[in-house]
């Protein structure tokens, strides 16, 4: 009998294991923290935010362990001059799967540069939806950015499965930043923190006059880049009718947070995606890309001539 329990609870706790939704690596690095704090405080924060992210339930669906999302979250930590609290950059790299192939699209590749946080060894990472402050905005600053950042991943992951598909996670991120932690050193979640932080990207994908958005991750995506398999040329030209939107849209909204943010980690691809399209649709790429991102259009001149 008492096997028979053993079993069925095996088999429970394996099925409640995969149904976590991300696979997801943790690093943090300490280069910049001084020699009076012991490096295993940092093991053992590391320790924790894996477990933090990898096995907290953050959606009702359930996850196979072939869906599970894919995301790397490095912190840097560095010293600062108060005990036990630290300031961090925060890099956050997510991929997408693309339908009939091994290849992982980038869904999101962005540096958060004003992470800061308190944290003592053996300190246990809390986060609750209803009360994100906490009892120390410094100790719940640390997880409500990371709960803040797993809610915006999911939430451009399913967007890009299906229309207007991550809403419910973006509203999630979107609470988290209503009633984050405030406190002296505390910042990215405000308008007024600066003009690309946690307040601006998700209000960018709930502003209703930028609904476009959502069109552009669908149907780069799911419309485009699952379609690659099957058809090239259609799914190029689904891409190269998203850069059009895209192009529209900063037209009208210059200067968003969220255009710079879909092209970060794309360039590579986006390139790939180009290299045997004929040189009409190639040119017209390039001269889109260029334009939309600033950063690599050096790069798109020289390698889509």
């Amino acid at each position: 009998m008492n096997k028979i329990i053993i079993l069925v609870l095996t088999v429970f706790l394996t099925s409640e294991i995969s149904a976590q939704e991300f696979k997801a690596r943790v690093t943090v690095v300490t280069t910049r923290v001084g020699n009076n704090v012991s490096k295993n405080t940092f093991t053992t924060l590391q320790t924790a935010l894996n477990n933090f992210i990898n096995n907290r339930k953050w959606t009702s669906d359930k996850f196979d362990a072939a869906e599970k999302v894919e995301c790397n979250f490095l912190l840097n930590v560095e010293s600062t001059d108060e005990i036990n609290v630290y300031n961090a950059k925060l890099t956050i790299q997510a991929a997408r799967p693309v339908f009939n192939t091994s290849y992982l699209s980038p869904i999101i590749n962005f540096q958060d540069e004003s992470i800061n946080f308190k944290y003592l060894e053996f300190q246990q990472l809390e986060f609750n939806e209803n009360r994100v402050t906490g009892n120390d905005a410094l100790v719940s600053n640390l997880t409500a950015a990371f709960a803040y950042y797993a809610y915006m991943i999911l939430g451009f992951d399913y967007d890009s499965f299906s229309p207007r598909g991550g809403d419910v996670y973006f509203q999630k991120a979107q609470n988290i930043v209503n009633n984050a932690p405030d406190g002296r050193g505390i910042s990215g979640w405000r308008q007024f923190d600066g003009q690309r932080n946690r307040y601006w990207l998700v209000e960018n994908m709930l502003n209703s006059r930028y609904t476009i958005m959502h069109d552009v991750y669908y149907n780069y995506y799911r419309m485009g880049m699952d379609k690659l398999y099957e058809d090239e040329n259609a799914a190029r030209t689904e891409v190269l009718n998203v850069l059009n939107l895209l192009n529209n849209f900063i037209t009208d909204n210059p200067n968003k947070m969220i255009t710079q943010f879909f092209f970060q980690g794309k360039s590579t691809e986006l390139i790939k995606i180009f290299s045997k399209a004929p040189q009409q649709d190639r040119a017209r790429a390039s001269e889109l890309l260029q334009k939309l991102d600033l950063t690599n259009a050096s790069k798109y001149k020289d390698e889509m001539k």
